[in-house]
């Protein structure tokens, strides 16, 4: 039976963005050949040799997350007491990714957290990601994550969410006389 409507037209997924499709599969990949590489050491070396190299893996990774957190965290304190940002080139985050890759057991992920605890690599990695981060901002138009940071919600006493903008004052524009109630 039809009743002359038309029918339903669902709307098309989005396409999934190349890195979306490619990473499980690339992470997949990656814990095979760890897997495979650390049974090739075991039949080497033994597996007691692959067990102290793991756990050796696992108390530098932590020194080196500790010793980088005990940096980063006084500079992000001083940055926001100062009302800026941390100074650049501090590495302190590429140190903690370098003791996390460390940290996990397998042994091309010691060797590539190795390669992030050297400074120059540190200092080449950061300035391309600031400069990648910069570009995607000036990209960002309005509505997206351009402005997300002037976005703001007021959820109101009945449930109600009122979308708008924030705006800051300047000391110079205080306005004259009492405000108004926020909630009416």
């Amino acid at each position: 039976m039809t009743t002359g409507a038309p029918p339903p037209t669902y709307p098309t997924r989005p396409r999934r963005s190349r890195l979306r499709t490619f990473l499980p599969l690339g992470i997949a990949a990656w814990l095979v050949l760890e897997i495979w590489l650390l049974t090739v050491v075991a039949d080497v070396a033994g597996g007691p040799t692959v067990f102290l190299l793991l756990l050796a893996g696992l108390v530098l990774g932590s020194g080196v997350i500790k010793r980088a957190g005990g940096r980063a965290f006084p500079a992000l304190n001083e940055a926001l007491q100062r009302g800026g940002t941390p100074e650049r080139g501090g590495g302190n985050g590429l140190m903690m990714l370098g003791g996390l890759l460390i940290m996990l057991p397998g042994l091309i992920s010691d060797a590539l957290g190795l390669i992030l605890l050297i400074p120059p690599v540190q200092k080449a990695l950061s300035g391309y990601a600031e400069r990648t981060f910069d570009r995607k901002l000036r990209e960002a138009g309005p509505g997206l994550f351009g402005d997300a940071f002037q976005q703001a919600r007021m959820h109101r006493p009945d449930g109600k969410v009122v979308q708008g903008e924030v705006i800051r004052d300047e000391p110079g524009d205080a306005p004259q006389g009492p405000r108004p109630p926020l909630n009416k």
